[in-house]
């Protein structure tokens, strides 16, 4: 199946959730008005990304599988998968809100969209509907796995990952509150600390664990005469893959332009604890520094000239040429995933149609998603 189809096919499910949502708020005697606020917060904020967080929940069961899974694994996959697409999108209206960031996915940000504006309420009616976003993926979870034996690894999975990236944002936040940049607390080690907690488990983490609760891949078994514990296998790979895919962003949004991203990157002017200043600030001169403290996160009418310098010092091949620092550091990141992958114990040819085993498959399709990506 071509990506695309495969995209088709994970599309066809989210109609099945929108129209389940929908009834449901019907059933609930909601306004007319209120259903259609919901309905539109649910087209305009879920599909419209890249999807490959949920569509790799689909991978991964097939690959566990080692075989195509059937209509029934198909859907519940699916489903798993778009319960992850809700919690992006929880997270991202959110996170504009916060950083007031003016562009998501190609189109405005959700607070700012002409109708939310409209009411006068701009902030306080997104923060309810980001709400809204989250508290679907708990009605999906109870409608369709309830009976399930793994229902309750399912809830676990999904409010630790949740608090664990609020944790991250938190960090993120106070590490640079956009009133008050102090650029002298950016470290390269804060930088992964706070990757680790606000990206890597639900970007990463959650696919692979959802997908393995599915399979009934459980908590630990034998293999070759030595003890596998699959989580925290999945938990060393899939941590550094997700810290790798937050350099790319970071690295991205100075470099990349809105038609490659689909927004408008604002890290520099934000004054974000970006892997870019980071390095930056590890690597460059007493000078650099100074610039950059004088630059850097600086809002006012003279921020796109302040930001253009920025870029200016971090294209500088002579200097900090930050592209070549990352063509470098993307090299040894892969080169060090794989080898982690290769340290996995694989299951033999006697296992090859057992589903409860971790495969190294599940790993290297990951990863080959986000190597060398532009958006």
């Amino acid at each position: 199946m071509s990506h695309a189809d495969a995209r088709n096919k994970f599309l066809a499910v989210f109609e099945g959730i929108r129209e389940e949502l929908i009834a449901h708020m019907k059933s609930e005697k909601m306004p007319e008005d209120a259903i259609a606020w919901f309905n539109e917060n649910l087209i305009y904020n879920v599909p419209g990304g890249k999807l490959n967080r949920g569509i790799s929940v689909v991978d991964s069961v097939t690959i566990l599988l080692n075989r195509l899974p059937t209509d029934d694994e198909y859907f519940k996959a699916a489903l798993l998968g778009w319960c992850i697409e809700l919690l992006q999108a929880f997270f991202l209206v959110s996170d504009d809100i916060m950083d007031r960031s003016i562009s998501r996915r190609g189109q405005p940000c959700w607070y700012l969209v002409s109708d939310v504006k409209g009411l006068g309420k701009v902030h306080n009616i997104a923060v309810n509907d980001s709400c809204m976003l989250e508290g679907a993926i708990y009605h999906i979870l109870k409608n369709h796995f309830r009976r399930e034996s793994y229902y309750v690894d399912l809830l676990e999975l999904f409010q630790e990952v949740t608090y664990k990236t609020e944790m991250g944002q938190l960090v993120d936040q106070i590490t640079a509150p956009e009133d008050n940049i102090n650029i002298d607390k950016y470290t390269l080690l804060k930088h992964t600390f706070v990757v680790r907690y606000k990206t890597a488990y639900y970007s990463f983490y959650l696919s692979v664990a959802l997908a393995m609760r599915m399979c009934g891949v459980p908590d630990a078994y034998e293999l070759n005469g030595k003890t596998v514990e699959p989580y925290k296998e999945a938990d060393r790979i899939l941590i550094p893959m997700g810290e790798f895919f937050q350099v790319q962003d970071d690295y991205l949004d100075y470099h990349g332009t809105e038609a490659q991203i689909g927004k408008i990157g604002t890290d520099i002017i934000d004054g974000k604890c970006s892997w870019c200043v980071c390095t930056a600030l590890t690597h460059g001169t007493d000078t650099q520094k100074k610039f950059l403290f004088e630059n850097y996160g600086k809002k006012g009418p003279e921020q796109t000239m302040r930001e253009q310098a920025v870029k200016d010092m971090y294209n500088d091949e002579e200097g900090l040429n930050i592209p070549k620092r990352y063509e470098e550091s993307s090299k040894n990141a892969v080169e060090e995933i794989n080898a982690m992958i290769e340290l996995l114990p694989e299951p033999g040819a006697q296992d090859e149609l057992r589903g409860d085993r971790l495969r190294r498959d599940v790993f290297r399709v990951f990863l080959s998603k986000i190597t060398d990506r532009t958006a």
